[in-house]
C-alpha cells in the first residue's frame, strides 16, 4: 500500500498571528466602510434616483452582473425549476438546513407574545406586526452564499413577512434553489449599489422593500447606509470576525481549524485568539502552518491571518474582559468550564460553547442566524432574527372616564409644566363633569 502523502507545513519565519497586548488589541478603530467607497456609492445612487431603471441596468451590465440584453429578474417559476432540476443530494441538503433554520426562527417567533395589561379606566398593550416587504441580499462572486438566502428569507417568512425578494449577483442554480425553498417571490440577479437601490426604491417592477437585510461587500454596506433614511436595514456589516477564547485545555488543532475557517471567508476577515496559555499560542501557530499546506483557499486565509491577532491574558477573568470589550461577531469558547464562561460574556453576536460546537455549525444552519453584528457593534446590536422584521405596535383603550380621571388630571398638569395648553385642555375634556 502506498503511504499517504503528508503535506509540508507552510514555511515562514514571521508569526502568522500578530502578538498583541490586551491594550494594543483594544485600541483599534473600526468603520464599516471607507469614505471613498461611500462617496462613489452616493454618486451612483444619485444617478439611479434620476435615471431609475435605465441606470440600474447600465451599472449591472457595466460591472459584470448582467450580459447585454439579459433580463435581471428571475421569477418564482424559474426558482422552482432550478430546485426541481437540482441533484437530489443537494436538494436534500438544502431542505434539511432550511428545516433547522425555520424551526429555530418559528420558536423565536412563538416567544414574542402580544401584551394586554390593565391601566386606570381601560387597557394598554402591544402587538407584534411584521413589515410587509423585505429585500434579502446574498453575496455572489467567488463564494456564492445560498446559506445566506436561507438565513434571511426563511427568517422573514417565519416572522410573517408577506413579500420577500432576494438579490444576488450571478446567482448559481443552488442559490436559486435555496430561494425557492426559502419561499422567495423571485431573485434580482444583480448586486452592489444598484441592487440595494432597486430593493429600496422599488425599481425594475419590484415592490419597495420595508427593510433590507443580509451581508455584502463594502459597496453593499455603503449603499445600505445611504438608503437607510428611506428603508430599514439590519446592520452595517464589516469584515467577518471570529474570536476563540481558550485556555490550556484547548486542542490546538481545533483552534487552528476554526481560525482558518474564518480566515478563508475573505482577505479582510479577522481571526483572533485570546488565551491564558502561551504554549497554546505556539502550538496553534504550528497547526496553522500544517493545515495551511493542504488548504485550497490558502492564499485568502494567509491574507486574513495577517489581520488577526493572538492575545495572551494573565487570567481567565482578564480574558473574559478582553473578549467583552472586543465584542466579536462570532465567539468560540474552548475552556475547562465553557458554559460558565459563556454566561459571563455580555457582548458577542453569537456564542459557540465548548470544543464540540464548531462556529461553522452556526454558519451552516444549526438553527440560529449567521447574519451578525461586526466591528464591536455587538455591544449594542443583535444579529438577524424574526425580531428584525417585527414592530411592537403599542395601543391604549380607555372605557371608564371616571376611573381614568386621575390619569387625565396628571396629563393636563404635566402638559402645563411644558407650556402646552392645548394638550392640557385635550386631556381635561376626557374628565367627566
Amino acid at each position: 500500500m502506498t503511504p499517504p502523502i503528508i503535506p509540508a507545513p507552510y514555511e515562514s519565519a514571521a508569526p502568522l498571528l500578530r502578538r498583541l497586548t490586551p491594550d494594543q488589541a483594544l485600541r483599534g478603530a473600526w468603520a464599516p466602510v471607507d469614505n471613498a467607497t461611500l462617496e462613489t456609492a452616493r454618486t451612483m445612487l444619485n444617478d439611479i434616483a434620476t435615471r431609475r431603471d435605465a441606470a440600474v441596468v447600465d451599472y449591472a451590465t457595466r460591472l459584470g452582473d448582467l450580459q447585454p440584453s439579459q433580463h435581471p429578474i428571475i421569477d418564482r417559476p424559474q426558482l422552482l425549476h432550478a430546485l426541481n432540476t437540482l441533484p437530489p443530494d443537494q436538494r436534500a441538503l438544502l431542505e434539511r438546513t432550511a428545516d433547522r433554520i425555520e424551526r429555530f426562527a418559528r420558536a423565536q417567533r412563538a416567544c414574542l407574545r402580544d401584551l394586554t395589561t390593565p391601566i386606570p379606566g381601560g387597557e394598554a398593550g402591544h402587538t407584534f406586526i411584521p413589515v410587509s416587504s423585505v429585500g434579502c441580499y446574498a453575496p455572489g462572486g467567488r463564494f456564492p452564499l445560498p446559506s445566506s438566502v436561507l438565513m434571511t428569507a426563511l427568517t422573514a417568512r417565519a416572522a410573517g413577512v408577506a413579500t420577500a425578494w432576494v438579490a444576488s449577483p450571478k446567482p448559481t442554480q443552488v442559490t436559486l434553489a435555496a430561494a425557492a425553498i426559502a419561499g422567495a417571490d423571485g431573485v434580482l440577479a444583480i448586486g452592489g449599489v444598484q441592487a440595494i437601490a432597486t430593493l429600496a426604491w422599488g425599481l425594475l417592477g419590484l415592490p419597495r422593500a420595508d427593510i433590507i437585510v443580509g451581508p455584502g461587500n463594502r459597496w453593499v454596506t455603503a449603499a445600505k447606509h445611504l438608503v437607510s433614511t428611506d428603508v430599514g436595514i439590519d446592520m452595517l456589516a464589516g469584515p467577518s470576525e471570529l474570536l476563540v477564547l481558550a485556555d490550556d485545555t484547548a486542542d490546538p488543532a481545533i483552534v487552528a481549524a476554526d481560525l482558518l475557517a474564518q480566515a478563508e471567508h475573505d482577505e479582510d476577515a479577522i481571526p483572533v485568539l485570546v488565551t491564558t496559555s502561551s504554549d497554546l499560542i505556539q502550538s496553534v501557530e504550528q497547526q496553522l502552518r500544517l493545515q495551511l499546506a493542504s488548504l485550497p483557499t490558502r492564499d485568502t486565509a494567509l491574507a486574513a491571518l495577517r489581520n488577526g491577532m493572538a492575545i495572551l491574558a494573565e487570567s481567565i477573568e482578564k480574558a473574559i474582559q478582553i473578549t467583552d470589550r472586543l465584542a466579536p461577531e462570532h465567539l468560540q469558547i474552548i475552556t475547562r468550564d465553557a458554559p460558565t464562561h459563556a454566561a459571563r460574556i455580555t457582548n458577542a453576536g453569537a456564542i459557540f460553547i465548548g470544543a464540540r460546537t464548531a462556529e461553522v455549525f452556526g454558519d451552516y444552519g444549526a438553527g440560529p442566524n449567521h447574519v451578525l453584528p461586526t466591528g464591536g457593534t455587538a455591544r449594542f446590536r443583535a444579529g438577524l432574527s424574526v425580531i428584525t422584521f417585527l414592530r411592537a405596535r403599542t395601543w391604549i383603550r380607555i372605557d371608564d372616564s371616571a376611573a381614568a380621571a386621575g390619569q387625565a388630571s396628571d396629563a393636563a398638569a404635566l402638559a402645563r409644566l411644558e407650556s402646552l395648553e392645548a394638550h392640557a385642555r385635550a386631556a381635561e375634556r376626557r374628565i367627566d363633569p
